[in-house]
């Protein structure tokens, strides 16, 4: 029996499982669902008009997510014209933009039905449609927040966190941003996004907007979340570093309690799997040793 082989071997599949697992517990879920807005004026459909140009203008949008971040179209004739857009995050690959996308059209289905404006937003995308006519709404109006339920009031987090929101107006404010910034400072990790086609002042106002009410509605938490109709802002604090991407999903309240638990489980369980492990294979090994004796 080649002891020394087995071992070797047995080693470089723990290894490879630790890694895999916990690799997978650490990424980020870009697809999880932020919020929704559903119109509360139904559409009624007796020809299909509506559900065709529907089909058509999300078909568009799919398509156009693998090659750009925002696009913004019309589709449908003078009874049934729609309106739509989608917008990727900024540091979302051309694949991810378009696996996120392509989920949009049947959320909005589930959660929405047939309804004359829906916005679906994800963690790393959005999609909005509206028919014809339907009510405008300011691009500085609040749609949705969510607020860490961690406070750390007294800490200088908050003064930390207001440089790094102000660098992030600034760098809106910037033409070459277009439109996406992210920056840290002193551990706390800061994103402003504006509309694909908004301007680079109107971005600025945008996000100086939702800034301002993430401060009074967020007050000390350790991170907050606030989506107006043309922008949003995100920011959270990592003493430990911030992660490649991050799209505040641990740190924010997206998931549930037990969402939250599952990787710290799945590192206990691999941990213990490798300590496990661990002890069979230097079992093995003193025994082969001990055999290898006996046959002396």
């Amino acid at each position: 029996m080649n002891i020394p082989k087995i071992l070797t071997l047995i080693i470089i599949q723990v290894l490879i499982f630790h890694t895999n697992n916990t690799k997978s517990s650490s990424t980020p879920d870009y697809t999880t669902l932020v919020y929704k807005g559903c119109s509360k004026q139904a559409v009624s459909d007796p020809t299909g008009a509506y559900s065709q140009s529907l089909n058509t203008l999300t078909s568009t949008l799919i398509q156009q997510s693998s090659r750009s971040k925002f696009y913004k179209t019309t589709t449908g004739g003078p009874q049934s014209t729609i309106s739509g857009l989608f917008q990727c995050r900024g540091d979302l690959s051309s694949g991810d933009c378009y696996n996120c996308v392509s989920k949009l059209p049947q959320i909005s289905d589930n959660l929405c039905g047939k309804v004359s404006a829906s916005r679906i937003q994800l963690l790393g995308c959005y999609m909005l449609y509206e028919v014809s006519g339907f009510t405008q709404i300011s691009g500085l109006q609040m749609l949705f927040k969510v607020c860490s339920p961690t406070n750390v009031a007294g800490s200088g987090f908050e003064m930390r966190r207001d440089t790094a929101l102000q660098v992030m107006v600034n760098g809106v404010n910037a033409g070459n941003s277009h439109g996406f910034y992210t920056t840290t400072y002193q551990g706390v990790y800061v994103l402003g996004q504006c509309q694909g086609d908004l301007g680079a002042a109107d971005c600025g106002l945008c996000v100086k907007s939702a800034v301002e009410k993430a401060q009074v509605e967020c007050g000390s938490s350790l991170s907050g979340q606030v989506y107006l109709h043309k922008c949003f802002i995100s920011y959270g604090y990592y003493p430990n570093g911030v992660p490649t991407k991050s799209f505040g999903y641990s740190s924010s309240g997206y998931s549930s309690g037990s969402g939250q638990n599952t990787g710290k489980t799945v590192a206990i369980i691999v941990g213990g799997t490798a300590g496990v492990g661990f002890l069979v294979i230097m079992a093995l090994f003193v025994r082969g040793l001990k055999k290898k004796d006996d046959d002396f």
